[in-house]
Formats: C-alpha cells, sequence, structure tokens
C-alpha cells in the first residue's frame, strides 16, 4: 500500500468535502424536528405497549392466586 504524505492526505480530504452537497440551515431543522417528533411518537408508542403488557400480566398473576 502506497503512503501519503501528510500535506496530500489533507488536500485530497479538502477536494473530496468539496463535492459534499451540504443541508441548507432550514433543511437541517426541518430534519432535526422531524426526528424530535419521531422520539415523541415512539416514546408515546412504547409507553402504551408497556401498560398494557403490564396490565395483561398483572392479569395473569392475578388468576393464579
Amino acid at each position: 500500500m502506497a503512503k501519503t504524505n501528510p500535506v496530500e492526505f489533507f488536500q485530497q480530504v479538502r477536494a473530496e468535502t468539496r463535492k459534499v452537497t451540504w443541508p441548507t440551515r432550514r433543511e437541517t431543522l426541518i430534519t432535526t424536528a422531524m426526528v424530535f417528533v419521531m422520539v415523541v411518537v415512539a416514546s408515546l408508542f412504547f409507553l402504551v405497549a408497556d401498560q398494557i403488557l403490564s396490565f395483561a400480566v398483572a392479569q395473569l398473576l392475578h388468576i393464579g392466586r
């Protein structure tokens, strides 16, 4: 494997970062908001699922008494 000197490496890194299509501030804010909304939705889903399963297990354990 050929070795690259540090100066050439950083030149290549700069060249590659120029090729990247960076998101706009608006796109970043919208995507961040979407992530937070999905976190809330997932949290509520798991809260409800946990409550239902907890109730079901409690009912099953109560039958055994």
